[in-house]
């Protein structure tokens, strides 16, 4: 805990997602305050094809409420 989940369109080398994963890490053990050994990374591919209805639709419309982040928003927004 926590485990974080990346949704992403197929292309990303081994090593960008590699360094992604560090750096996730990194910021949750520095934020939340936990271990390196509690966190896990997980890496899903959607094609273009199938964004909307497979992350879009039910991920980002359909839980608009627990985004801390919106497509489209700059995160000064959000302060």
């Amino acid at each position: 805990m926590p485990h974080v989940i990346v949704k992403l369109w197929p292309g990303k080398s081994e090593r960008q997602k590699t360094r992604l994963t560090e750096a996730i890490v990194k910021d949750v053990t520095d934020v939340l305050g936990y271990g390196e050994e509690s966190v896990s990374v997980a890496f899903e591919e959607i094609s273009s094809r199938d964004w909307a209805e497979k992350v879009y639709k039910p991920d980002i419309l359909g839980n608009s409420e627990k985004l801390y982040k919106k497509p489209g928003y700059d995160l000064s927004s959000l302060a």
